[in-house]
């Protein structure tokens, strides 16, 4: 069990003092057996008032609402938790669903729904093509071929640090080789999608004290990788851009069927567009032992 503490500060600076539409925002851990969180606050300058609410997905979602002008924003985020996870899991697949293809039960095509669905156009079937490529045989072991497929992203793409917020639909990710751990999950998910596999986006951080791991920034940084539903073993973590399984260095914030829907801030000011100046991240992710 490791003790962490995350400090997650966003500013947002303007050319003049301005007044600010609520913001959205999804900064809190979730909590789970392996996740045990401790303490979360959040700090505002200038002061806002805060309600809270969860969504669909069962993300906890703040939304903040600012009474005063000003050309500065800053939101500050600071989470204690436990992480207990194993690195090595062993998972419980259902003997219905060890092997590739498998029929899920009503229910859980149902429930499942638009997360079977893929979030980007594919209408040359390039994608699935692509992810094809990875089906040894028919039947093929279920979690040999999910865990090719990550594999295969980060074979594939290589990876590279982008600034932008966009994230790339995943034909331009296979065109340009190269992407974000953004661009690495929205393209796994995706592929998994194409062979009917329920699956979903998450962002949260990445916990990476020996600073070997792709998409980390010193000990630790915010970061993005998927989720797949196994029969049995139930959501299954795959991080493509380290070709892990499992998330004994990832803390989750949020899922979602898309991966806008993940993003910790969305917010708004009232002004001309030409206000805005900059924003700058900062994240501390560290252990607190």
């Amino acid at each position: 069990m490791t003790r962490i503490s995350i400090h997650h500060q966003t500013t947002y600076r303007y050319r003049a003092p301005l007044a600010f539409g609520p913001h959205r925002l999804m900064l809190r851990p979730r909590e789970s057996r392996n996740l045990r969180l401790i303490a979360h606050d959040l700090t505002f300058t200038p002061d806002a008032t805060v309600t809270w609410a969860h969504d669909v997905f069962g993300n906890a979602v703040a939304t903040a609402i600012f009474d005063q002008r000003a050309d500065t924003l800053v939101i500050g985020s600071i989470a204690e938790l436990t992480l207990d996870a194993d690195q090595w899991p062993v998972f419980d697949i259902a003997a219905s669903a060890a092997h590739y293809p498998f029929l899920l039960t009503e229910d859980d095509m149902t429930d499942l729904g638009a997360l079977r669905l893929q979030s980007y156009l594919d209408s040359s079937g390039r994608l699935a093509k692509w992810t094809q490529g990875f089906v040894a045989g028919d039947p093929t072991g279920t979690l040999a071929l999910l865990k090719d497929i990550s594999s295969g992203v980060a074979a594939q793409i290589a990876y590279e640090i982008r600034e932008e917020e966009n994230t790339q639909s995943p034909e331009e990710t296979l065109d340009r080789g190269r992407g974000s751990c953004r661009d690495f999950a929205a393209l796994f998910v995706d592929a998994v999608r194409s062979l009917g596999f329920g699956a979903r986006i998450v962002s949260g951080y990445l916990y990476d004290p020996d600073q070997n791991a792709l998409g980390s920034a010193g000990a630790g940084s915010t970061h993005a990788w998927a989720e797949v539903y196994v029969p049995g073993a139930g959501w299954i973590t795959f991080d493509p851009t380290n070709r892990s399984v499992g998330g004994f260095n990832l803390i989750p914030v949020a899922v979602g069927r898309h991966i806008r829907q993940t993003m910790p801030v969305v917010g708004s000011f009232v002004g001309d567009g030409n206000s805005f100046e900059r924003m700058d991240v900062r994240v501390d992710v560290a252990s607190s032992e």
